[in-house]
């Protein structure tokens, strides 16, 4: 079975104000909710939750590549959906690539679509 790196925002590390609506209890039980339906759906998946520096994300996700090795890594919509998240999302792909040759990618657009996404290249 492919091992699946689910990679995301972590909610303390998220600006609110831009998110009516949202706020980080909703958003730490929306992630659980999603990481419960990946377990649910028999998928092997390690959860890397990050924060917006560049630097420090890569130094998580260097971290947990080396539980691995990893076939698939899904990178959520909040690190891809964010212009000011550019830089970290860029990075992320290019960690990702070079320590993990041939690894496939999928993306969210939010905790519930996360099983969905996976779906697509498992």
């Amino acid at each position: 079975m492919t091992t699946i790196l689910t990679i995301g925002l972590h909610p303390s590390s998220i600006d609110y104000t831009k998110h009516p609506g949202l706020d980080e209890t909703t958003l730490t039980t929306r992630i659980e909710q999603g990481d419960a339906a990946l377990r649910a759906a028999g998928f092997d998946a390690v959860s890397c939750l990050i924060g917006t520096d560049p630097d420090e994300a890569e130094k998580t996700i260097r971290e947990r590549l080396s539980e691995g090795p990893f076939g698939l890594a899904m990178i959520g919509g909040g690190v891809r959906m964010t212009p000011e998240h550019t830089v970290l999302f860029e990075r992320l792909i290019n960690v990702l690539v070079t320590t993990t040759p041939g690894i496939r990618f999928c993306f969210n657009t939010t905790p519930e679509t996360t099983v969905d996404a996976i779906r697509r290249w498992i």
